[in-house]
């Protein structure tokens, strides 16, 4: 359905059951981030807040995004199954060839429905512009300070709007925005994104670049404005194919560029290339990690125009599951038919699980048809939009289900051989992934699972006695988590105090002598205390600190059975000599939890909740978004 306004969509997540109004007063810094993370973490994703009284004229809207059903009704779809299903019928009717005269002409209808999504211009007095200031003042928005060690207060959930001065092609991104001051805010576009190249064109030509922000509006405005979109292509014709109505746009006041009519904020501006850049960050990321800072171009606000009834949208993010979970699940069904369309007919499905904070790892199933598939299968996805970020990706057969990860992993431990089914390969990362030696680029592994011949059976595997020759191997051995074994999965985690041990490379030899070992497939490394049993956050932990071909071996185990060592630890000990920064895990400051935690019954939002951030203050070295051993 199309959404007039983010205000019908708050009263339909009312209507739902999904939204809690706070209606005492609590600040937009790190007061409305704690409350949030402690909802978005529930195991239901908890429900949308609806913050009023925000010391300023405007209410708050966080984690409404932040469940399956949230996103579904966001998206105006009853699951996100159906919304796979729209695209691949969009896409079989596009591709369907047309013979026969009738063949053409019914294909009009088809291709006049498809003709209603595209975006138009409207002039009309737009709804978004019924309040102007022209003298603007970015204070009198709620902008949260999400973070203890965060720059500053950021917008979370800005549509950044440019356009190619010399194709005149728009672009709809979604970059973090830094408020310097009252005029000013940092505009953190990576170098791979459509807005980067836009101001490399600016720059060349020496002209101002015009932006236009917009908040709020219709829910399927912010999702297209995160979805891995191929460039040259308008986000808003993905906005109107989901809410199946036209996004009607209007020209901004100050700048030459044109935005949603029912928006609730626009905040339109310039960057000048000319400008030296800006000093932007930290921020508390999506990765459960900081963002460490760095410069950006710097974006110089003209006007702010706003509806009479505006709201304005915020989402948090940090350690994995939050928010933005679901809106990754979201790209996630409705992108995978257009890559089995366009590149891989062969693929049946694709998980890109939360641990894996979208770009870490992902899961493929595919009909294995012939030799090599599996990494004809790597090979596109890794050249395929935002896939090329992709650092881990494992291909599995069609009847194993992606989302059961205890079966994924009994699978591949049973058919994988370490010597010939893992391919290290090289590539672009993440600008936010901190585990490779250079930035945004750096190893990636591919390991092919497709076979359905068990090679490989560890039925009699004595747990027990695994995890006491491991814990007995070395003082340095703080605990083991041995539950997979116990499970059929030969996978020790053993956490270690890895600051005490001046010869690491040695350690890792000397551990894989270790009695027993030659029952397991592979032993996972970590620098975790006791949350080494909590294995969603031993994936997440893993996958984010690893770099593949530096910190993954396989080593013989007692001389007899190959076994695979994880160095799952971080790179930031002196003994790494690690030659980037390394990031701390985004964590409440105690102070903020325990103000929330005596708000807690005054605020009137329901059973007490727990801060998340207090099982992961054990991961945090020192008081810096930097970790400094």
């Amino acid at each position: 359905m199309a959404y007039h306004s983010l205000q019908q969509f708050i009263d339909i997540l009312e209507k739902h059951g999904e939204l809690i109004r706070v209606k005492r007063f609590v600040d937009p810094v790190l007061e409305i981030a704690e409350i949030t993370d402690r909802f978005s973490k529930l195991l239901d994703g908890g429900k949308a807040l609806l913050f009023e009284n925000t010391g300023t004229p405007f209410p708050v809207l966080t984690n409404a995004f932040g469940s399956e059903k949230r996103i579904c009704l966001a998206l105006g779809a009853k699951s996100l199954d159906q919304l796979q299903s729209d695209v691949a019928g969009m896409l079989a009717m596009l591709a369907k060839p047309r013979i026969t005269l009738w063949d053409k002409l019914s294909a009009f209808p088809q291709l006049g429905k498809l003709a209603s999504w595209l975006p138009t211009r409207s002039f009309s007095k737009a709804t978004c512009q019924q309040v102007v200031h022209h003298n603007p003042d970015l204070s009198m928005m709620p902008i949260l300070k999400c973070w203890p060690h965060d720059g500053g207060r950021f917008i979370t959930l800005p549509m950044v709007h440019t356009k190619d001065p010399e194709t005149g092609i728009r672009n709809v991104g979604m970059y973090r925005m830094q408020v310097f001051d009252s005029l000013h805010t940092g505009m953190h576009w990576h170098k791979h994104k459509t807005g980067a190249k836009h101001f490399e064109v600016y720059k060349r030509l020496g002209k101002l670049m015009p932006v236009a922000v917009t908040l709020g509006g219709d829910p399927a405005y912010t999702y297209a404005a995160t979805a891995p979109m191929p460039e040259n292509m308008d986000e808003y014709i993905l906005a109107g194919f989901l809410r199946k109505k036209k996004v009607k746009l209007v020209k901004c006041m100050t700048v030459d560029l044109e935005v949603p009519e029912d928006v609730d904020f626009v905040i339109e501006g310039y960057i000048d290339p000319n400008d030296e850049l800006a000093w932007e960050g930290p921020f508390g990321d999506h990765t459960g990690f900081y963002s460490l800072a760095d410069w950006y171009p710097r974006f110089r606000v003209t006007c702010i125009t706003h509806r009479k009834d505006a709201v304005y949208p915020a989402t948090i993010v940090g350690v994995p599951p939050m928010e933005d979970a679901f809106i990754a699940k979201a790209t996630e069904r409705i992108f995978m038919e257009p890559i089995r369309y366009t590149l891989l007919p062969e693929l049946d499905d694709m998980v890109l699980p939360v641990e894996g904070v979208a770009h870490n790892l992902a899961l493929v199933k595919l009909k294995d048809e012939y030799h090599g598939q599996a990494y004809r299968v790597m090979n596109a996805l890794w050249g395929a939009g935002q896939m090329m970020f992709n650092k881990i990706l494992i291909a599995l057969p069609s009847h194993i289900d992606l989302n059961n990860g205890l079966q994924v992993l009994k699978h591949m431990c049973g058919v994988v051989n370490l010597n010939d089914d893992l391919f290290f390969g090289k590539g672009p990362l993440d600008v936010l992934d901190h585990s490779s030696n250079q930035p945004a680029f750096g190893s990636k592994l591919f390991i092919d699972a497709t076979t359905n011949t068990i090679t490989n059976d560890f039925t009699g595997v004595d747990a027990e006695l695994i995890c006491k020759n491991l814990l007995s191997h070395s003082p340095h051995v703080l605990a083991v988590n041995c539950n997979l074994i116990e499970q059929r999965v030969p996978v020790a985690i053993v956490s270690v105090s890895k600051q005490e041990i001046t010869d690491w490379q040695g350690f890792i030899q000397s551990l894989s002598g270790c009695p027993g070992l030659e029952q397991l497939k592979a032993i996972v490394l970590v620098d975790m205390n006791s949350l080494v049993n909590d294995l969603q956050i031993v994936l997440w932990w893993i996958t984010g600190n690893i770099d593949p071909q530096r910190d993954i071996r396989i080593v013989k185990s007692n001389a007899v059975k190959e076994l695979m060592i994880i160095d799952g630890t971080r790179k930031a000990y002196p003994t790494d000599r690690f030659n980037r920064l390394w990031p701390n895990v985004v964590v409440m400051d105690p102070n903020t939890i325990d103000r929330i935690d005596q708000m807690w019954q005054w605020l009137d939002i329901g059973e007490f909740i727990e801060s998340p951030s207090l099982k992961m203050q054990n991961l945090v070295v020192g008081n810096d978004a930097v970790v400094r051993f």
